[in-house]
């Protein structure tokens, strides 16, 4: 038969075997040292519990305690950002810069990535809404030939009119 009690700390109920009487354990849930009581004390002596009373206790319904934690938890779902036409008419505002390799290139040198790097840098991460890779085709001035280049499209976002 078990042995049916509420732990003395956080009143978690509990059942163990009737074998583990006056045995020390922890609680599961407070992991508090307890010790187990008898299922029947009188005058001193530990006597066993009539049948019908631990059937009675089985049949019990257990109502567990849920143990309370001095901080608040986390949240666990964070605020969704604002939608961009509300946050537009609230004074912020979406602006897209295109950086072709092309207009990057002087005396034979390529300053396509320190260009990009630059305008990054002054538009901040937070602002950066995406970066999109393009690729495009011009007319070489001296040759008069198609070219097919590549370049980006920056999408960032102020506070007011840049």
């Amino acid at each position: 038969m078990d042995i049916i009690f509420k732990c003395p700390n956080c009143e978690q109920e509990l059942s163990v075997a009737e074998s583990g009487a006056g045995t020390e354990i922890e609680c599961p849930t407070c992991n508090q040292n307890i010790v187990i009581p008898f299922a029947n004390v009188r005058d001193g002596v530990p006597r066993p519990m009539a049948a019908a009373v631990t059937n009675a206790a089985r049949l019990e319904e257990k109502h567990f305690v849920v143990p309370q934690h001095q901080k608040a938890a986390d949240d666990l779902i964070s605020k969704p950002l604002r939608p961009l036409d509300v946050a537009a008419k609230d004074g912020l505002q979406i602006h897209l810069k295109t950086i072709r390799h092309s207009e990057c290139v002087e005396v034979g040198k390529d300053h396509f990535d320190e260009m990009v790097t630059r305008f990054l840098n002054k538009i901040g991460q937070a602002n950066l809404v995406s970066i999109n890779p393009i690729s495009y085709a011009h007319q070489d001035l001296g040759s008069r030939e198609w070219v097919n280049d590549y370049g980006v499209m920056i999408v960032y976002k102020t506070d007011g009119p840049t």
